[in-house]
C-alpha cells in the first residue's frame, strides 16, 4: 500500500513521464488522429507536474486523484482533457476518505474512472479507444485486489500494454480516426497508450520503492 504522500510522489513521476513521451504520442496520433493528442498530454501533465509541488496538500488520496482530475480538465483541453480528467476526477472521488491506496482501492478508483468515462464519452470497449487499455487494467486490478499495490500495479499496466496492441486490429469507430475506417488498421490507438504509459510509469514508482 502506499499513503497518501507516497502516491503524490508517484503521480509527480507520472506527470513528468507522460511530459517527456509528448513526442512519441504526437507521432501515433498523427497517423489516425489530427496530432495534438501529445501536445495535449504535454499541456496538462506539465501543469499538473508543477501543481504537485513541494507544498501541494491532500486530505486523503481519494483527494490527490480528484485534484489531478481537476487541473487535467482546466488546461489539457479537448477531447483528451475530459476523458482523462474524468478518470482522475471520477475515479478519485469513488475512494476519498481512503488513506491508504492499496490494490483494491486501486481497483476501485479504476472502475469508477471507466464508468465516468463511459457516461461522459459513449465509448465502448473495442472501439479503438484510451478504453481498450483501460477497462482490461481494471479487470486485473480486481483480480489482483489481495495482493500487495506495489507488486499488483506491474501486472496491471502489463495488462493495459496489451490492449494496446489489441487496438492495433480494431477499426476505429469513433473519434477522428472514425473517418479512417479500415485504413486505421495496424496503428495502435493513441489514447490506450497514454493509459499504458500512466499505469507503466505508476508501476516504475512502485517497484523503484520496493528496490529501495
Amino acid at each position: 500500500m502506499m499513503n497518501t504522500r507516497e502516491t503524490i510522489e508517484m503521480m509527480q513521476l507520472v506527470a513528468k513521464g507522460m511530459v517527456a513521451n509528448e513526442p512519441a504520442l504526437t507521432k501515433y496520433d498523427q497517423a489516425i488522429g489530427d496530432g495534438d493528442h501529445g501536445l495535449g498530454i504535454e499541456r496538462g501533465f506539465s501543469q499538473v507536474a508543477s501543481y504537485l509541488s513541494d507544498d501541494f496538500s491532500a486530505r486523503d488520496v481519494g483527494d490527490v486523484m480528484t485534484k489531478v482530475g481537476t487541473k487535467l480538465m482546466s488546461t489539457m483541453g479537448g477531447a483528451s482533457g475530459a476523458i482523462f480528467g474524468t478518470l482522475f476526477r471520477a475515479g478519485g472521488k469513488a475512494i476519498a476518505g481512503e488513506k491508504q491506496l492499496t490494490s483494491s482501492v486501486f481497483a476501485r478508483f479504476l472502475d469508477a474512472g471507466l464508468e465516468g468515462i463511459y457516461k461522459r464519452g459513449g465509448a465502448s470497449e473495442g472501439a479503438k479507444t484510451m478504453i481498450d487499455a483501460l477497462a482490461p487494467a481494471m479487470r486485473r486490478a480486481y483480480q489482483l485486489a489481495d495482493v500487495d499495490f506495489r507488486q499488483a500495479i506491474a501486472e496491471v499496466a502489463e495488462a493495459a500494454e496489451q490492449g494496446v496492441e489489441r487496438t492495433k486490429e480494431m477499426i476505429a469507430t469513433t473519434g477522428k480516426a472514425k473517418t479512417l475506417g479500415e485504413r486505421s488498421l495496424g496503428h495502435p490507438d493513441p489514447g490506450a497508450i497514454s493509459m499504458s504509459l500512466l499505469l507503466k510509469f505508476m508501476a516504475k514508482y512502485a517497484c523503484t520503492e520496493v528496490v529501495a
